[in-house]
C-alpha cells in the first residue's frame, strides 16, 4: 500500500510517500480501506514535536478519515466487513494514522456512516465534531447527551463559527435545538458561519459585540465554545449568564488569561477546559454515539455551500495538505487516498 510516513519531528518536509506492507487487525480490531484523509491542527502539532515527544520509530499521521471495513481481528463481529465507516483518534498513541491506502484501529473508533453522507463529511467529523459535543454537554446544568431538543430553550455562542470546530458546534446546537449565535471577523466568515446555521452572526470587530449579543440574550448565554479565550474573555464574560459555562477548547493568538475572581464568583461562572485525548472513554464513546445520529439526521453536512469550505491535496501531498492546515486555511483541509 501506499502510505505517508514520518521517523523525525520537524516541518512538513519530514514527511515522506512510501511503500509499505498492508497492516493486519490485531484482537478487537478493524482494518479500513482510506477513501479520505482529514487533517487537524493535533496533526501538524504532532509531527513538528509541539508538546508531542514523539513515541514509535515510523509514524503515519492523521487522526481522522473514512472508508470502508475491509478486515477485522479476532473479537470483532465479521459482518462489519463492507461496513462505510468514519474514523476518529486513529493516530492517538498507535503509529498507524489514516493518511495511508489502509489502516488499523480499535473498532469502536470506526463509527457506521451512513450511505446518504459522503466520505467527506466522515472524514471532516472526528476531532471537530467530538471536540464540540464535549464544548455543549459540560455544563453544570446539562444537558450531558446531545439530540433533538436537548438544548431547546438554551442560548450558545459559538466563538468563530468558520473554523472547523466552530462550525461543528453550530451544527450540532442547532441540531439539538439551541439559539445559536456566532461570533466571527469579517464578513466572509460571517457568510460561512450563517451557511452553518447559526440563528444570528456577530462581527466582534464591529461596533458593540456585547450589547448586540445582550440583545438576542438578555439574560445572557448559556454556553460559549471558545476558540480563543485570552482574547475572547471580556466579551465573554459581558454576555455570560448567571451558571453559565465557558468551554475551552483552544486559545488562538496566545493571549494571557488573566481572572477578576470576585466578577466571576457573581455570575457563578464554570469554566471547562477540554482536549479530547483526555476527556475519558466514556465521553467520548457517548459523544461518538451522539454524532453519528447527528449525521444519520443530516445536521452535519460539509462544504462551502454549508460554511465548510473543503481544500484538498492528493496522498503524495500530504506535506502541502498540512502546510494548508499550518497557515490557517479556512475550512476543512482533506487528502484523498482511495476510492
Amino acid at each position: 500500500m501506499k502510505a505517508i510516513i514520518y521517523r523525525d519531528n520537524g516541518a512538513p518536509d519530514v514527511l515522506r510517500f512510501v511503500d509499505r506492507d498492508l497492516p493486519e487487525p490485531g484482537p478487537g480490531e478493524v482494518r479500513v480501506r482510506v477513501a479520505v484523509s482529514g487533517v487537524n491542527p493535533t496533526d501538524w502539532q504532532a509531527r513538528s514535536g509541539a508538546g508531542h515527544p514523539k513515541r514509535f520509530s515510523e509514524i503515519t499521521p492523521h487522526l481522522d478519515g473514512a472508508g470502508t471495513i475491509d478486515a477485522v481481528g479476532e473479537g470483532v463481529d465479521r459482518s462489519r466487513v463492507g461496513e462505510r465507516v468514519w474514523l476518529f483518534m486513529a493516530a492517538a498513541g498507535r503509529p498507524t494514522g489514516t493518511a495511508a491506502e489502509f489502516t488499523v484501529v480499535p473498532a469502536e473508533q470506526a463509527v457506521p456512516l451512513p450511505d446518504e453522507a459522503g466520505f467527506d463529511v466522515g472524514a471532516s467529523l472526528g476531532v471537530p465534531a467530538l471536540t464540540a459535543h464535549r464544548a455543549l454537554t459540560v455544563a453544570e446544568d446539562g444537558p450531558h447527551r446531545l439530540r433533538p431538543g436537548a438544548l431547546d430553550g438554551k442560548v450558545v455562542l459559538a466563538a468563530g463559527g468558520a473554523g472547523a470546530v466552530g462550525h461543528a458546534v453550530i451544527q450540532l446546537a442547532r441540531w439539538a435545538g439551541a439559539t445559536v449565535i456566532s461570533t466571527v471577523s469579517g464578513p466572509e466568515k460571517a457568510r460561512l458561519a450563517g451557511a452553518a446555521g447559526a440563528h444570528h452572526v456577530i462581527d466582534y470587530r464591529e461596533g458593540d459585540p456585547a450589547a448586540d449579543i445582550r440583545e438576542i440574550a438578555p439574560d445572557g448565554v448559556d454556553i460559549i465554545a471558545e476558540v480563543a479565550l485570552g482574547t475572547n474573555l471580556a466579551l465573554d464574560l459581558a454576555v455570560l449568564r448567571t451558571r453559565g459555562t465557558i468551554s475551552t477548547y483552544a486559545n488562538d493568538g496566545g493571549a494571557p488569561v488573566e481572572l477578576d475572581v470576585p466578577r466571576n464568583m457573581v455570575l457563578n461562572a464554570r469554566f471547562q477546559f477540554l482536549i479530547l485525548y483526555l476527556a475519558g472513554p466514556e465521553a467520548r464513546a457517548a459523544a461518538a454515539q451522539d454524532v453519528a445520529a447527528a449525521v444519520r439526521d443530516g445536521a452535519l453536512p460539509v462544504g462551502e455551500e454549508h460554511g465548510l469550505p473543503l481544500t484538498r491535496f492528493p496522498l503524495d501531498r500530504t506535506a502541502d495538505a498540512h502546510r494548508a492546515v499550518e497557515s490557517r486555511t479556512v475550512g476543512k483541509v482533506l487528502v484523498d487516498v482511495g476510492s
